[in-house]
């Protein structure tokens, strides 16, 4: 009998992975979408902005990258991102920066039973969004949609007014 075939027997002894398929381009400039675990009322990113911003920080010292765009949310985060040339690890930096977050913060969140078996925090969700910038047009698409996020969700009349965004940086 073949492994999937015992997996799905036995389903309760196997773990299943999903195999997320990722196109990974290095040097490459990226679009993420990050969310927390818990969305709707829940401001804890812009209520712990210093230690987000400590562990985006962090990564960028041992794990270099760019970013052309960023704008925090009270549940959920956008960014484009440009990797230097040669490297596409990406997966690596979401990680530490969640980690690095996530350790910034007393423990106490609710966490599911999987959460707790697997010693994961219940701070974020995880995976995330990320999509490839192919070209100017998509790049200037990508960081307008990060800049008007904030105004999107009600949060701010516009761009401009809203603290935690790279927005300040592309204004005239």
């Amino acid at each position: 009998m073949g492994v999937i075939a015992g997996c799905l027997r036995r389903m309760s002894s196997c773990i299943v992975m999903s195999n997320y398929r990722r196109l990974r381009v290095p040097g490459g400039c990226y679009f993420f979408t990050v969310n927390l675990a818990r969305r709707g009322a829940n401001d804890l990113l812009v209520r712990h902005i210093a230690a987000l911003r400590a562990a985006v920080r962090g990564v960028r010292r041992v794990r270099p990258f760019r970013i052309d765009a960023f704008v925090v949310l009270p549940d959920h985060l956008h960014c484009v991102w440009t990797l230097p040339e040669g490297d596409d690890d990406f997966a690596v930096r979401w990680m530490l920066i969640k980690t690095g977050f996530s350790r910034r913060l007393a423990a106490g969140e609710p966490r599911s039973p999987s959460r707790i078996h697997r010693g994961e925090r219940g701070i974020w969700q995880r995976r995330y969004w990320e999509h490839v910038i192919r070209d100017e047009r998509d790049f200037a698409a990508h960081v307008d949609y990060v800049h008007i996020n904030p105004v999107k969700h009600g949060l701010a009349a516009a761009p401009s007014d809203w603290p935690y965004s790279t927005v300040h940086r592309h204004d005239p």
